[in-house]
């Protein structure tokens, strides 16, 4: 005679053969993450192909460079003079301790121009137009605008997120040039005002430092972060959860994820750069 098979508690229901498989495969709020980050990756290539497909949408763009610039460029220039005036006073202070004033000029002009004017002019669109354009997308895709368009034919992201992506990239290289020479203004003055530094070591020290490939790297600087702001407002704008709430989760998760990567990808461009480009007489 067999024996019987073994019986279970009431309480246990039966295995299936593919339940210890399920168990083992990872939840996927794990994943989430990670396919997150593969869709933005997507839409950034969707939008560098876009860019060279008719026909290109020229008025949605103007509006949108208008847009971005009269939202920007006050709050930079004023953002500015204190942001230069604060490295020209601790640059200062530093080289005076270290007996090297004559230096004060170029060291500060070039933190300015390599480092502080492109990420002041990223954190600015990021914050101020990426918002507006993370919000206009999402209440159009609660309200079933993008569904329509496609529905007729149309690509949301030529007709829509192709115009922004390069109107935050435009403005940003554009702006990147009034804060570094807004911010240099307010350096010089600083420096000679209240540090009693001479005009003469300021510009002296700057053409003794500087470089011709230092505004490059900050141009170059400025064009990614600009691209990497609209991209992230965009994406959030065109996935929101939640209904109207969710467009206010994904404006703030925008603004959030952009500053992350810009400063990552900055230290990034940064040590690229030091180890490409030699300094100035090395």
């Amino acid at each position: 005679m067999t024996a019987p098979p073994p019986v279970r508690p009431p309480h246990e229901a039966p295995r299936e053969p593919g339940e210890k498989a399920r168990r083992r495969r990872p939840p996927s709020r794990l994943l989430a993450p990670l396919r997150q980050t593969g869709q933005l990756f997507a839409l950034a290539l969707a939008v560098v192909r876009a860019v060279f497909r008719r026909p290109f949408q020229v008025r949605e763009f103007i509006e949108q460079f208008w847009f971005v610039a009269s939202v920007t460029i006050l709050p930079a220039a004023l953002v500015s003079i204190p942001f230069g005036a604060v490295i020209a006073l601790q640059v200062g202070s530093l080289t005076e301790q270290l007996g090297a004033q004559s230096f004060t000029g170029g060291a500060s002009v070039l933190a300015v121009i390599q480092q502080a004017s492109p990420l002041i002019v990223a954190l600015l669109i990021a914050g101020a137009a990426g918002s507006a354009i993370c919000a206009d997308l999402g209440s159009r895709k609660i309200r079933e605008e993008l569904d329509a368009m496609e529905v007729m034919g149309i690509s949301p992201v030529q007709r829509l997120v192709v115009p922004r992506v390069l109107a935050t990239m435009s403005v940003a290289v554009l702006l990147n040039g009034l804060v570094s020479v807004v911010g240099t203004l307010g350096g010089y003055f600083f420096n000679v005002i209240m540090q009693d530094g001479t005009p003469g070591a300021y510009l002296a020290s700057f053409s003794a430092l500087a470089q011709l490939p230092d505004l490059y790297i900050g141009e170059l600087k400025a064009l990614i972060f600009g691209f990497i702001a609209g991209i992230v407002a965009a994406y959030r704008g065109l996935n929101p959860r939640g209904g109207p709430k969710g467009v206010g989760d994904a404006v703030n998760q925008s603004v959030v994820i952009t500053f992350m990567l810009l400063f990552a990808v900055n230290m990034i461009l940064t040590a690229i750069y030091l180890q490409i480009v030699p300094p100035k007489g090395g």
